[in-house]
């Protein structure tokens, strides 16, 4: 397998470049949405630098190992919308490193170590 051959939506990692049409870079994969019950694809939400946006599932062409190609041109992605449903969580494992007196809280009591996406 080369890096250009096309692989599946569940195969898709975090970090993989989102280009345009004619090639320009728009961003990175955030995350997959998907309907695992319905093995359904419903397109990808992407790192842009004002925040995440939506990419749908009929706008992506190709996925591959280095890249997703969109059917998007600079001036459609200029447009994409915010995803909408449940918000977005990633963990903060740095929240409790140091001497602090928070810090040390936080590892005492296993304070919670989610923070939410704005």
């Amino acid at each position: 397998m080369t890096d250009e051959d096309p692989i599946s939506y569940m195969a898709l990692q975090p970090g993989t470049e989102v280009c345009t049409v004619d090639g320009t870079t728009i961003g990175t994969v955030e995350h997959v949405l998907q309907e695992p019950d319905l093995d359904l694809f419903d397109g990808i939400v992407v790192a842009v630098p004002r925040g995440i946006r939506f990419i749908d599932r009929d706008s992506i062409t190709s996925i591959t190992t280095l890249q997703v190609k969109t059917s998007l041109t600079v001036s459609d992605a200029a447009q994409l919308p915010e995803p909408e449903g449940n918000p977005v969580y990633h963990v903060n494992a740095l929240q409790d490193v140091g001497p602090k007196l928070t810090a040390r809280l936080g590892r005492m009591f296993r304070r919670e170590h989610w923070i939410k996406d704005e």
